[in-house]
């Protein structure tokens, strides 16, 4: 198996107003969810983003204290897929990152990633 044909990733999801599901584990009425707007949710990925990179806190422990996605149990990690497993410009984005590189603000259905390829 190719490292083209399956990656390995974290990431952090931040849901807002557009996102398709309004609810997560960290806020199961959806009430903030309801409330942030993606300009909001961008400001908030692009903070820890900037924390991340600085050295000021681990990819995992932000994944774990901030992600909207279950993932967030398991420090963001998702594990391994392939092509067509997941939204297209999730995938895409993922795909294209170089081994511990972090992507910048990523746009999907579920809401606003950044992304970390670990494998």
């Amino acid at each position: 198996m190719s490292s083209s044909e399956k990656v390995r990733a974290s990431h952090i999801l931040i849901k807002h107003q557009g996102s398709r599901r309004k609810s997560s584990w960290k806020d199961p009425d959806g009430r903030v969810i309801s409330a942030t707007t993606r300009e909001e949710a961008v400001a908030q990925l692009q903070a820890l983003r900037c924390d991340i990179l600085s050295g000021d806190a681990s990819f995992k422990d932000l994944a774990s204290q901030n992600s909207h996605c279950s993932s967030a149990k398991r420090g963001g990690d998702l594990g391994s897929f392939g092509r067509g497993q997941m939204q297209k410009p999730f995938e895409e984005a993922t795909f294209a990152l170089k081994l511990g590189e972090i992507s910048d603000i990523v746009d999907t259905d579920s809401g606003v990633h950044i992304i970390m390829r670990t494998g």
